[in-house]
């Protein structure tokens, strides 16, 4: 099992700023991806960004100019730096992890949320 911790979220006014983290624990297993989905209210989750612990990064196309994810492999955590933050990025943030075991395929995981405010 990987227990994901996130931290970061919270309230911030348009056009500020937030660094979300996510530390995993437990049985982590690299080669890995960690990232971040979001859902909004009343709309599915979808994908912010993620990384693997190679460095190979991937964003969703509508975030690419404002948000920065990196990771720390010694620390099993990843960041998600976010800048001119918009009303419409209010949203519960999940950190999510993943690997592929070679005979039982994807193993995934999901953080608890964290919740991102931000006011227009």
């Amino acid at each position: 099992q990987v227990q994901l911790v996130e931290s970061g979220g919270g309230l911030v006014q348009a056009g500020g700023s937030l660094r979300l983290s996510c530390t995993a624990s437990g049985a982590v297993f690299s080669p890995n991806t960690m990232g971040w989905y979001r859902q909004a209210p009343g709309k599915q989750r979808e994908l912010v960004a993620e990384v693997s612990s190679g460095g190979t990064t991937n964003y969703a196309d509508s975030e690419k100019a404002r948000i920065t994810i990196s990771r720390d492999n010694a620390k099993n955590t990843v960041y998600l730096q976010m800048n001119s933050l918009i009303h419409e990025d209010t949203a519960i943030y999940y950190c999510n992890y993943y690997y592929i075991n070679r005979y039982i395929g994807k193993q995934e995981y999901w953080g608890q949320g964290t919740q991102v405010n931000v006011s227009s």
